[in-house]
């Protein structure tokens, strides 16, 4: 049995696993008689919960989106196939992707462990530590929602794995610190005319391209010229700055993340993410997302949500 996804079970096999002494707790909120509804079993917590069958249950979980989506708009949502790449700024995205019914089917890919570290911008606890990041994110999903349709790629995105990933899938959103990931992933989104989103946890800027609309679209906007995604395989960290100023626009970086880049490699691993940064980029893909997918006018580029300069005295409208 998987340790990160949860087994929907009938009332008959549910009353099996209760009798072999596996359960620590059941929980049954359904005030309905005792054949209705569906079991969820997650082994990782013990936890055995009675819920609605799944079309009744999607429809409850989000009835408090209404009416900013609509019932239609949601089941179209619901149908989505979504990757997400990189799990530690993409976890909060996938997360509340999956809160808000944006996607019903993913995949997920990071080749890492949780660390301490990571405790700073992701919703997981020191009883993860240690567990591969997919793991950890498929298990939040499932919590909210185990009727989804989640495949891990615990290697992250490889040479060798890239095309499967993409097959089929509706929208990328790419959150990873690997260059040749982030760069494969758009050559062969763009070919695949799928369109790509990403935030960047610096000054609220979010990145948009529309490769399902502009298939001959510049990677990173032109901004990486013509460097090929195999050109960045195992680059050293010290290497990797200057490709990072360009996909980034050093200009428009804020000045404590311009001055941290070149301490990467040396007294930073990385470079430095806060909460409330991926919290607000994973609240502006999750909206993009939404509205792309429904087929809403959103164009290719860079948009800045920037709290630093969105609230501020002159921009105050009452107080």
């Amino acid at each position: 049995m998987d340790d990160w996804r949860p087994s929907l079970l009938t009332g008959p096999e549910a009353k099996d696993l209760l009798d072999s002494g596996a359960v620590r707790r059941v929980h049954d909120p359904l005030d309905e008689p005792a054949g209705y509804g569906t079991w969820v079993w997650y082994p990782w917590s013990g936890v055995l919960v009675r819920t609605h069958p799944a079309e009744e249950f999607r429809r409850l979980r989000t009835d408090r989106n209404r009416d900013k989506i609509t019932p239609e708009e949601q089941r179209r949502l619901g149908a989505a196939r979504i990757g997400v790449v990189g799990l530690s700024v993409g976890n909060g995205t996938v997360v509340t992707l999956t809160m808000e019914g944006v996607g019903g089917s993913y995949r997920i890919a990071d080749f890492d462990r949780l660390d301490l570290t990571n405790l700073n911008r992701v919703r997981a606890g020191l009883p993860d530590l240690g567990l591969e990041k997919t793991v950890v994110t498929a298990r939040q999903m499932y919590e909210i929602d185990p009727h989804l349709d989640v495949e891990p790629f615990a290697e992250g995105i490889t040479p060798a794995n890239v095309d499967a990933f993409l097959d089929g899938l509706d929208l990328v959103v790419e959150e990873c610190d690997d260059l040749y990931a982030k760069v494969a992933v758009r050559e062969r989104a763009r070919a695949r005319r799928i369109p790509v989103l990403m935030s960047t946890s610096d000054r609220g800027m979010l990145d948009v391209e529309r490769f399902d609309l502009e298939p001959g679209r510049p990677i990173f906007h032109g901004l990486l010229g013509e460097v090929r995604a195999d050109d960045l395989i195992g680059l050293e960290p010290k290497d990797k700055i200057r490709y990072v100023l360009a996909m980034f626009d050093e200009g428009s970086l804020s000045p404590r993340m311009k001055a941290s880049l070149p301490e990467v490699g040396r007294s930073l691993n990385s470079w430095p993410q806060l909460a409330s940064d991926v919290a607000m980029g994973a609240g502006a893909v999750t909206d993009t997302a939404r509205r792309l997918l429904l087929g809403e006018p959103v164009a290719s580029g860079r948009y800045h949500l920037d709290p630093a300069v969105l609230v501020t005295e002159a921009t105050r409208l009452h107080g």
